[in-house]
């Protein structure tokens, strides 16, 4: 593992002085955030082609299911998303009722400028010369700013993709929210950032520390988790190992998101990191998962019953365990106010 950065990098671990800790006076919170994209074949090549933005007009059943809870969910929109008038016009009306946040999400495949070779390794924002990363995230930036009214504080990278400059664009461009971090996530074998070694601890990042860095949140659990940082990735390296870890009741890597994690594993997440003493808490999916037939996780209608079940289940347990939903601004504004108190009582 690389050593803490003393640059505010987000695609290495933080230096120590930069490690965040929630105002205490915001509680426990959870937050959510959703991926909102194209269509795409989760299984072809990425296509510069592929933009369909069809799912987004299932989106409000499952908004309306989430503001039941008193969620106020982050809408990551991307270039086909924002380019797309009918899908802006389904996001706008809860915008301008203030029923969620609009962040930005960049899929480097279909946000101009198409100057790179399409590559794997290119899927990731943070790969690209640090001219054109720039020049993606200002094109999505002005184009969410003109069908919102209003430019985007909260990002994250497509793929997670953050590079060595993505902070410095990011706080230079205005965003005060990152949320690209995939705690305990690896994708350097794809050319992709390695989270493995990463946590949910929230930091400070950007030269100057404008920007706040909010990892998803994932954990180990079992009762060998003490040691998860060193034996899940090696137990990667060998067929099946992972899997007889979990079956054993050793360890297991948990997700915070309905696609992909079963609702008892994700129950025994959230108790595990509130007797950590977790304060904040996130949970993701991707939009095109609310329409039967767009990823591998929402296949059919059953599927979608048990989607929807999942969040009855994760969203009932947080209640009971007084685990509030938070929006992104509020926990941006909260953070930012407990940053001023602190400067003031520094000097």
């Amino acid at each position: 593992m690389r050593e803490a950065t003393a640059d505010g990098r987000i695609d290495q671990p933080p230096a120590p002085g930069d490690r965040l800790s929630p105002p205490v006076s915001i509680g426990r919170r959870f937050l959510v955030f959703v991926d909102t994209e194209e269509e795409f074949d989760w299984t072809a090549p990425r296509s510069r082609d592929a933009t369909a933005t069809t799912a987004i007009a299932a989106l409000p059943e499952a908004h309306r299911r989430l503001a039941g809870f008193g969620i106020c969910p982050t809408y990551l929109v991307d270039y086909p998303v924002a380019s797309a008038p009918a899908a802006v016009e389904t996001l706008r009306p809860l915008v301008e009722a203030g029923e969620c946040a609009i962040g930005t999400q960049l899929h480097p495949w279909v946000n101009p400028p198409f100057d790179e070779v399409l590559t794997v390794a290119n899927s990731f924002a943070g790969n690209l010369p640090p001219a054109l990363e720039q020049a993606k995230l200002e094109a999505l930036t002005n184009r969410i700013a003109a069908a919102f009214g209003k430019r985007p504080q909260v990002y994250r990278a497509g793929r997670y993709g953050i590079g060595p400059n993505t902070a410095r664009l990011l706080e230079a461009a205005g965003y005060r929210l990152d949320v690209s971090v995939r705690a305990l996530f690896d994708y350097s074998a794809e050319g992709g950032p390695d989270f493995s070694r990463r946590d949910a601890t929230p930091c400070w990042a950007g030269p100057q520390r404008l920007l706040m860095e909010l990892p998803l949140t994932a954990v180990y659990t079992g009762f060998a988790r003490s040691l998860g940082g060193r034996l899940y990735p090696a137990a990667g390296r060998v067929a099946r190992l992972r899997g007889l870890l979990a079956r054993s009741g050793a360890l297991e890597r948990i997700a915070l998101t309905p696609e992909g994690t079963p609702l008892p594993d994700a129950q025994r997440a959230i108790r595990t990191l509130l007797d950590d003493g977790a304060q904040l808490i996130t949970i993701s999916f991707h939009s095109p998962s609310v329409e039967p037939g767009h990823t591998p996780y929402v296949r059919d209608a059953g599927d979608l019953r048990a989607f929807y079940g999942w969040w009855d289940g994760v969203l009932g347990l947080l209640a009971r365990e007084g685990v509030e939903p938070i929006g992104a601004d509020a926990l941006i504004a909260a953070a930012w106010a407990a940053r001023d108190v602190g400067l003031k009582l520094a000097r």
